[in-house]
């Protein structure tokens, strides 16, 4: 028995543990989990209170077309919809960012 060693198998593969930001930010939403109630109440009050307003702002101020107040209804409702049908953490988060990132787009295409 003195002579059989263990020896490592070289014909694996090593495996890539570097973790990106993409996967980063999964592991976080996923962390999150526990508090999805809170999470949507959070985009409701950010999506009421900031972003609702935008479209009369650019609309009245800025000349916007009518199709801003469709895009802003159409996410506010989508984040309800989502939060309330029981979606999962990774996708709430993820329609929210979206909304920020299209509410600031709008306001900076339209301002500038």
């Amino acid at each position: 028995m003195a002579t059989i060693a263990n020896t490592t198998t070289t014909w694996l593969a090593p495996t890539n543990t570097k973790a990106n930001v993409f996967k980063k930010v999964i592991n976080w939403a996923d962390k999150q989990a526990p508090n999805r109630t809170m999470w949507f109440l959070v985009s409701l009050i950010a999506q009421g209170i900031l972003f609702l307003p935008v479209p009369a702002a650019l609309l009245y101020y800025f000349d916007a077309p009518i199709g801003i107040l469709a895009i802003t209804l159409g996410l506010f409702f989508s984040n309800i919809i989502a939060g309330m049908g029981g979606a999962s953490i990774r996708t709430l988060l993820g329609l929210f960012a979206f909304s920020i990132l299209v509410h600031l787009l709008m306001i900076i295409v339209f301002t500038l």
